[in-house]
C-alpha cells in the first residue's frame, strides 16, 4: 500500500486507489493512513468526525465507514489479482502473496479490527510522512554535524514530498486539524534548516527570491525574517535588510503585543555596526548561535 498525505490524501492498494469521495469515510481513512501500522482507538475517530458530540449510533455508524472502506480495498485487491486469476468467492476478496504461496491478503487483513481501535496495515508500502521523518531526522544529523551541503540536499528532498498543506483535500475533523498543525511545523522547521544550510554555504542571493515570498506568508515568524535579513545584507542591500526588521517589528507589536526576539535585535544591531562595505561578516559566526529562536 501506498500512502500520500503531504498535500492531497492519496492511498492506493495495489497501484489502485481506494480514497472514497464521500467526506466522512474520507476523514476516516486519512487519519487511518497518518497513522498506517499503528492502531487507532475508536475514541479518536469518533471525535474526528463529530467532534465531542457523537450520535448515539456513532460506532454502528464508525463501523459501517469501516465496511465502506473494506469494500474499496476488496475491489482494488481483485482488481490486483494476477491475470487469469477466477475471483475469490469472500466478497472481501483475496489475492496470491507474492511468490505464488498460499498466503492471501484480505480486505479485512488491510483494515484490522484491534480491540478498542483499527490499523490500516501498509503491507510494507510507502508512506510519504514516514519518508519525510527520515530525510529530515538525516537532515538535521547532517547539520549538527557541520556537513551543510549534505543537509541542505537531504531536506530539499524531505521537502520536495511535500505537495501542498497536508491533507490538502480532506475536511478536518478536531484530531486531522490538530495532525495538520503538528505536520505544518515539522515542515517549517526542515525548512528553516535547509535555509540555514544554505546560508552556511554562501547561497545568499539564491534565497532571495525564496525568502521574500516566505516572509509574506510567514509574516510574524522571526526566523525566517532573520535569514531574510541577513541574505540581504550579504547580499549587499543592508537598507532593505534593516527595512525587513522593521516590518516585523511593527506586525509583531501590532498583531501580537510583542517586540522582537533578543536574537534578531542582536542580528539588527550587528547589521547597523557592520556597515554596507562589510556585509559578509554579519550574522551567527559558523558553528554559533542561531540568528533567531522560534
Amino acid at each position: 500500500m501506498d500512502i500520500d498525505v503531504l498535500g492531497a490524501l492519496a492511498v492506493r492498494e495495489n497501484g489502485i486507489s481506494i480514497t472514497p469521495t464521500a467526506p466522512k469515510p474520507r476523514q476516516v481513512l486519512a487519519l487511518l493512513a497518518l497513522h498506517a501500522d499503528q492502531v487507532v482507538p475508536v475514541s479518536a475517530l469518533i471525535e474526528e468526525l463529530w467532534a465531542g458530540e457523537p450520535p448515539r449510533s456513532a460506532r454502528t455508524t464508525l463501523q459501517t465507514y469501516v465496511l465502506q472502506l473494506r469494500a474499496l480495498i476488496a475491489t482494488a485487491l481483485e482488481q490486483g489479482a494476477r491475470p487469469g486469476q477466477a475471483p475469490a468467492a469472500d466478497p472481501a476478496a483475496a489475492y496470491p502473496a507474492p511468490g505464488g504461496g498460499a498466503a492471501v491478503r484480505t480486505a479485512k487483513d488491510v483494515l484490522v479490527t484491534l480491540p478498542g481501535g483499527y490499523l490500516l496495515s501498509s503491507g510494507g508500502g510507502t508512506l510519504d510522512v514516514r519518508e519525510f521523518d527520515r530525510l529530515a531526522g538525516t537532515g538535521y544529523r547532517a547539520m549538527d554535524a557541520g556537513d551543510f551541503a549534505g543537509a541542505a540536499r537531504l531536506l530539499r528532498e524531505a521537502l520536495a514530498l511535500w505537495s501542498g498543506p497536508a491533507f490538502a483535500d480532506v475536511h478536518g475533523g478536531v484530531q486531522l486539524d490538530m495532525e495538520t498543525r503538528r505536520l505544518e511545523e515539522t515542515r517549517l522547521c526542515a525548512l528553516d534548516q535547509r535555509i540555514e544550510a544554505d546560508l552556511r554555504l554562501g547561497r545568499h542571493r539564491e534565497l532571495l527570491a525564496e525568502l521574500t515570498v516566505l516572509a509574506t506568508r510567514y509574516r510574524t515568524h522571526e526566523n525566517l525574517h532573520g535569514q531574510f535579513m541577513l541574505a540581504l545584507h550579504r547580499s549587499g542591500r543592508r537598507g532593505e535588510a534593516l527595512d525587513v526588521y522593521q516590518r516585523l517589528r511593527q506586525t509583531l507589536v501590532r498583531e501580537l503585543g510583542l517586540e522582537p526576539s533578543a536574537a534578531l535585535r542582536r542580528l539588527q544591531r550587528s547589521i547597523l555596526m557592520a556597515g554596507p562595505e562589510n556585509p559578509a561578516e554579519t550574522g551567527a559566526e559558523p558553528g554559533g548561535e542561531r540568528l533567531v529562536r522560534v
